[in-house]
């Protein structure tokens, strides 16, 4: 006798109230072993994937890849006890959990046990769809029986049928995993008489309420990360007094000092690195701008440590991993740390931890081609610093014209936290680092 134990989508934390389903790590059928991951998700700051925290065979699965799934809903549902095949040696096949046993652990890297032994393959007991039905042949008790969510992914198919007054669970998804598509409802609004009632809703965009609900274009869903970028930005133009003060700086001497450093071997040492090592300096000296403001109480929060983030581009969009007490750190310990971080966002593979608790940005947008910007501070922090290509334009060295490594220095802050005179002691300090870097040492 097994009992049916549905698992649902576990508080991700960060304050983070839904996820994208990215892939299916198990599929209907499998035998799973406590603390398994099943299921890869993008929330608003990182992709995880989510272990299951009972052991058994697999029985549905809710919702399609590229679904977005709310806190709470339902993502497998799982036979506890359930006897399993053996493999070939004759050894039992893991997930023999007994009725109600589970970790208790629902994330990968916030106090779940190491994964369990590999999953093995068992004959299917029910068809993948995204709710299948208990398979009668595990003679399970069934705790919960939730209805599955329909396998539609785009809101517009959605509304096309709802408009049309369709039973969207009467149809039979012609895409990827049954998924419903467009063009099957469109058919079957055609087969019922409708086709003239749908066809301008098939050309129409969606109506909504605002200037753009009568333009004609492809629309991107503002969910994920793009969403919380969004977001984040628009409230820092809400709510931030924001100024801007630039300045060209000549770093012939940091990029002498640089390889003279990564000349010995070992480990390389980034300009970002330098950089990051010049901005805990500063911070240092101008304490007031490593804060933020506590609206609430107002009051301006003047923060400890230092935990520079920094601006890394990748495939699923802008992200700003952290690293945390810069301070404490030496520069090839920051280059490291750096280094990590960027192969961790690039490969997806970035927690939440890692992209929260900046109190200072680093911005390098010079790996655009670009010499200059206005960088947007990062909500809640007080400031941030963006770094221009460094690049050989003539420059007066010494009395004399020559040519010199020049970068744009920008420093955008919180007009709350401080004065321009603040803000502009604290550029000139970063400059001065990168045009002499000896000026670094004296400040240490």
């Amino acid at each position: 006798m097994a009992v049916v134990k549905e698992f649902t989508l576990p508080d991700l934390g960060e304050g983070l109230t839904e996820a994208e389903i990215v892939r299916w790590l198990v599929q209907v059928g499998e035998v799973v072993a406590i603390d398994q991951p099943v299921v890869e998700v993008e929330t608003a700051k990182a992709v995880v994937e989510v272990p299951c925290p009972y052991g058994g065979v697999v029985t549905a699965r809710y919702g399609a890849e590229g679904e977005s799934l709310a806190v709470g809903r339902p993502l497998i549902t799982v036979a506890v006890g359930t006897a399993v095949s053996s493999d070939a040696s004759g050894a039992p096949a893991s997930g023999d959990a007994g009725a109600g046993e589970g970790s208790g652990n629902v994330l990968v890297g916030y106090g779940t046990t190491a994964p369990g032994a590999r999953r093995r393959r068992v004959r299917p007991v029910a068809a993948a769809s995204p709710a299948p039905a208990p398979a009668p042949a595990l003679a399970a008790v069934v705790e919960t029986v939730p209805v599955g969510p329909v396998a539609v992914i785009s809101p517009l198919v959605r509304r096309i049928a709802r408009e049309n007054r369709l039973d969207l669970r009467s149809l039979t998804g012609s895409g990827p995993d049954g998924l419903i598509l467009r063009a099957d409802v469109e058919r079957a609004v055609a087969a019922a008489g409708a086709g003239t009632a749908a066809a301008p809703v098939a050309t129409a965009p969606a109506a909504t309420a605002g200037p753009a609900a009568d333009v004609v274009g492809e629309r991107v869903p503002l969910r994920g990360i793009r969403g919380a970028v969004a977001e984040k930005l628009s409230r820092s133009r809400r709510e931030i007094p924001d100024a801007t003060c630039w300045v060209d700086a000549d770093a012939t001497e940091l990029l002498a000092a640089r390889a003279a450093m990564n000349a010995g071997g070992g480990p390389k040492i980034s300009v970002l690195a330098l950089l990051a090592r010049i901005c805990t300096a500063a911070l240092a000296r101008y304490p007031e701008l490593n804060a933020t403001v506590d609206t609430e109480r107002n009051e301006i929060v003047r923060l400890p440590a230092v935990h520079i983030g920094f601006a890394a581009q990748t495939e699923r969009g802008l992200m700003v991993p952290v690293v945390k007490d810069a301070q404490a750190r030496t520069t090839s310990g920051l280059s490291a740390e750096i280094g990590r971080l960027t192969e961790a966002a690039r490969t997806g593979r970035l927690t939440p931890a890692d992209l929260t608790g900046g109190t200072f940005t680093l911005n390098n947008y010079g790996v655009f081609g670009v010499d200059g910007s206005t960088p947007i501070i990062n909500h809640p922090e007080a400031a941030m610093l963006g770094v221009g290509r460094i690049a050989a334009k003539p420059w007066v060295h010494q009395g004399e014209l020559a040519v010199r490594q020049v970068v744009q220095l920008s420093f955008t802050f919180d007009h709350r936290v401080c004065d321009g005179g603040t803000a502009g002691g604290f550029l000139r300090f970063v400059a001065d680092c990168v045009e002499q870097p000896a000026v670094l040492l004296a400040a240490v």
